[in-house]
Formats: C-alpha cells, structure tokens, sequence
C-alpha cells in the first residue's frame, strides 16, 4: 500500500434528521414580563451618539405607573401578548445540565419557532400567551441598595403553544418532552424564575407540559 494510500480518508456524513412537534404548557405560577424600555434604550444610543455623560445631579424624570405596564409588555404586530420564543431555547439549554447532556451540543440540536414577531422591534421572535395580562407593582431595588416600585406585566393562568424543531439523531420526541417538563419545573422563564442570573428567583415562570 502507498504512502498516498495510507493517509487518506473518507468521510461519512449523515443528512439531518430534523423533527417538528407542538406542545401545550400551562402556567404553575404567573409569568412576568419586563421588556427593556424602549425610551432607556433610546436615551442609551442619543448619549453614545452625543458623548455626554449623565449628571448625577438631574432631577428624577416623573413616570406613570400605566406607562410603564405597557412598556413592559411584548406585544406582536397582530396585536397579541408574547414573550421572546429564546427563553424556551434557553431554558431547554439550560435543563441539560441537570441530566448530564452537553448544552453545547443542545443548542446545536433545539430550536424554537415563533408564533410572530415584536411590532416594536421586528426581529424578536414571540410565542404567543393565551391569558390577559395585569398591571403588577413590586418593591426592588437598584444596585445601589435603594429601594424603588418595579412595574411589570403578570399573566396569571396562562398557556402557550411551544412548535418545537430538533435533530433527531439527539433527541427523540419523548426527550424533547421531557426536556420541556424539566426546562418548565426546575428553571422557568421571564422574571423571578428559578434559574435568575442575580438571584434565586420569586417562584415565577415556572410550566408544565399538559400534551
């Protein structure tokens, strides 16, 4: 055998195997909601555009409570209620560490559809929340220990329909549910949900898988 002979290869790649599925969740907890306000977004790029830097000394801006619920909310271009279709993604991502399952390898296989897109800001994928919402009003505070009233919008006895796409030659259907079971018991979405990056969360977001 030649030495050219020994030194090649071949290369077997399988062609994806992709499935898609729906699953109904229904809410255990409320779900809240708090988008980053548009205006704070906008006053952001006007001070980067200018280059001056904020007075510590300005006066608080007057804000009304009704403002801010509505600012807080994912509203689509159809005009349904929403939250970003990447909290699913994430939490599903996120539930792999808890059975051992590489999230590197998860977010190459798990993908989420959206039910529509953010008349706001069109590039954000929405999942549709079948639920009214309601204006709720919550004590916090800022990083400095200060103490301030945090405007948000709940969705009590909420549901969704969560369209799900996975490679199949990762997960089967029957992982994908339980994995969802996993993603909406232990780490939950939007605020206060159990995996919070700064805290250990209010209990909130948290779903189960009813299909």
């Amino acid at each position: 055998m030649s030495k050219k002979e020994k030194e090649s290869t071949v290369v077997s790649i399988k062609a994806p195997k992709f499935m898609t599925s729906k699953f109904k969740v229904k809410g255990l907890t409320p779900l809240v909601i708090h988008r980053f306000s548009a205006k704070t977004k906008n006053q952001m790029k006007q001070k980067m555009e200018t280059g001056k830097a904020a007075s510590n000394k300005k006066n608080r801006e007057a804000k009304m409570t009704d403002d801010l619920y509505q600012d807080a909310r994912y509203i689509s271009k159809d005009g349904w209620d929403g939250f970003n279709a990447s909290s699913i993604r994430c939490a599903m991502i996120r539930a792999c560490s808890l059975v051992g399952f590489k999230m590197t390898l998860a977010k190459l296989s798990v993908f989420v559809i959206q039910d529509g897109w953010d008349a706001k800001e069109p590039q954000m994928p929405l999942i549709r929340i079948i639920g009214e919402p309601t204006k709720q009003e919550d004590i916090a505070r800022v990083e400095t220990g200060q103490p301030y009233v945090c405007v948000r919008a709940a969705y009590h006895n909420w549901e969704a329909d969560i369209t799900i796409r996975w490679d199949g030659d990762q997960f089967t259907h029957q992982d994908i549910i339980n994995l969802l079971a996993r993603a909406g018991m232990q780490v939950g979405i939007g605020e206060g949900r159990p995996n919070s990056k700064k805290s250990v969360g209010m209990g909130w977001g948290t779903f189960e898988v009813i299909n």
